[in-house]
């Protein structure tokens, strides 16, 4: 297909005429193009699309309809018939009224087209230049940012339907391309194991039970690519993408030595960042977030929050779901500097925060990273009253810490924690601490050489977060802060209006497309709201909770 340059891009009159009798009020279609005119020109795609060929279907408009399916929660064959049906879409489309439409398989080869170009962020970088342009969007004030999980569209399983799955999956996969070959190396016992899907399968009861079950499956498997990888065979059965999930499964799953094969047992399993979940998903890792788990992702979404501008939605980022916050946060920064939409003070929750997080969101970007640090780590340790981190004198430049009652401390050691952040361990001699009046408040240290141990920070790092905890006790911080509550509403909308708690695609970068329009369309409703003066909606209150806080 070939980019082709077209003629009127104009709302035809017929269409015009005929919508406006029919929807007098408007529709969000109807109001956009009214509004904004054409939102998505084809040539922002161009280099998706070779200069020659048979004419492609407008980019334009399926970013368009791609986005639209977000904001009404379809499938691509559901928005592929509302734009042959629906009247309001081609006023928005400017297509006649008797356009034909496409073909819904068009959208998964533009969403293909987007991200083997590295456009996935087209779209929403389109719509926020055209907000900004309206006034409404610029670099400094305030923003907020918060993440969410996102379920893969694959089934969670266990290890022992993974590796059941895993070998199935492989089956199905050589009984399709090499039927014959495959007639040779399975028995009727393989196909009774693995003829269903797993999740229809009755585990056996009793811990040995299962295991020799797994071990069972792991040497069927590893039968398999030996036969796969034998001399005779074929060689193009090594490149099925089945068998490459199988061999790499089994390397995680399973031990296979002279004494045979066995079940890894857990200490010996890869990391979860690193260990597969599903064999139809190879992106997706399984993770546990307060006592949640889930297979799949995670989205950041961050927003500005101006009192007087509409809330826009102004940076996307997908990761799989062992990543945490706080890896986060410099990557939404340098994506934020990348539109030039850098705020002057972004709200995040504690996940986010770290002291090096605040001096490098100070010092490279002039960001205040509006958070919540960590308390002092003795308070966990002591009831009652305790003497705090901050209450001891640093000397950096003599390399000496002096303790609230005179001591001087023994020992500085610079050192780096396994992250490889440096860190600096004072100790202070058991000798001092023994005697001391105030022993209780201060260590619980009593064998060996030291006594109270103290864990520093770099010492700019460690001056800021001495400087957040005394803050972030303050009624005023405490007022500031607030705003990043907001953010919970857009994780809601995002939800509840564009389905982004469930992922319609496997793969990480399908998924950041996904989560990118529905971003996007988020931002035109809200835009839409915005210049119709449609007020934001209120935190719903249940009667019971009314007459409790009236009470």
């Amino acid at each position: 297909m070939s980019l082709e340059p077209r003629g009127g891009v104009g709302v035809p009159e017929l269409t015009a005429r005929v919508v406006r009798a029919s929807f007098p009020k408007g529709t969000l279609a109807i109001r956009l193009r009214e509004t904004l005119g054409p939102l998505f020109e084809d040539g922002s795609f161009a280099e998706a699309f070779p200069a020659r060929g048979r004419p492609a279907i407008s980019p334009g408009a399926l970013a368009l309809v791609s986005v639209l399916q977000f904001a009404e929660g379809l499938s691509d064959r559901q928005a592929a018939d509302q734009v042959r049906a629906r009247m309001d879409w081609k006023f928005l489309l400017g297509l006649e009224l008797d356009d034909p439409g496409f073909d819904f398989t068009v959208l998964g080869d533009f969403r293909a087209r987007l991200i083997g170009h590295g456009l996935e962020e087209r779209v929403l970088d389109l719509v926020l230049e055209r907000i900004s342009g309206l006034g409404l969007l610029r670099a400094g004030g305030r923003q907020r940012t918060d993440s969410t999980h996102v379920l893969a569209a694959v089934r969670t399983l266990n290890r022992m339907e993974f590796v059941g799955e895993t070998l199935r999956a492989a089956l199905e996969a050589l009984a399709a391309a090499a039927p014959q070959w495959l007639s040779t190396v399975v028995t009727a016992a393989w196909a009774e194991r693995y003829g269903a899907r797993i999740d229809s399968y009755r585990f056996p009861k009793g811990e040995n039970v299962r295991q020799k079950w797994a071990e069972q499956v792991g040497r069927d498997g590893f039968t398999l690519l030996e036969a796969v990888f034998a001399p005779g065979a074929p060689g193009w059965l090594r490149e099925v993408p089945a068998v490459q999930v199988l061999r790499r499964a089994w390397v995680e799953q399973y031990h296979r030595d002279g004494e045979g094969v066995r079940w890894r047992e857990a200490k010996d399993l890869p990391p979860g960042r690193r260990r597969l979940s599903s064999p139809y998903d190879l992106d997706a890792r399984y993770s546990v977030k307060r006592g949640s788990g889930w297979c799949g992702y995670k989205t950041h979404l961050s927003e500005t929050c101006e009192p007087h501008a509409p809330h826009v939605i102004t940076h996307v980022l997908t990761t799989d779901a062992t990543v945490a916050d706080t890896e986060a946060t410099e990557t939404v920064h340098d994506g934020l500097a990348a539109r030039e939409l850098l705020p002057g003070e972004h709200a995040v929750d504690a996940g986010y925060v770290t002291a090096g997080h605040i001096v490098t969101a100070r010092d490279e970007h002039r960001i205040d990273l509006l958070g919540p640090v960590g308390a002092d780590t003795v308070h966990e340790r002591h009831e009652g009253e305790h003497i705090p981190q901050s209450a001891f004198t640093v000397d950096w430049d003599a390399r000496k810490v002096i303790c609230p009652h005179g001591a001087v401390s023994a020992s500085w050691s610079d050192q780096r924690k396994p992250s490889g952040t440096p860190i600096t361990r004072v100790h202070f001699a058991l000798q001092d601490c023994d005697p001391c009046p105030a022993r209780q408040q201060c260590t619980k240290a009593a064998n060996g050489k030291w006594g109270r141990t103290l864990t520093l920070l770099p010492r700019e790092q460690q001056q800021v977060l001495w400087q957040r905890r005394q803050e972030q006790q303050t009624e005023e911080w405490k007022k500031r802060y607030d705003t990043r509550a907001g953010v919970e509403g857009t994780i809601s909308q995002a939800v509840r209006r564009a389905g982004i708690r469930r992922t319609r695609y496997t793969g990480l970068a399908k998924t950041h497309l996904g989560n990118v329009f529905a971003a996007t369309a988020i931002n035109l409703i809200r835009l839409d709201a915005w210049l119709n003066g449609t007020p934001l909606g209120k935190t719903r209150t249940s009667h019971l909770a009314a007459l409790d806080l009236a009470a």
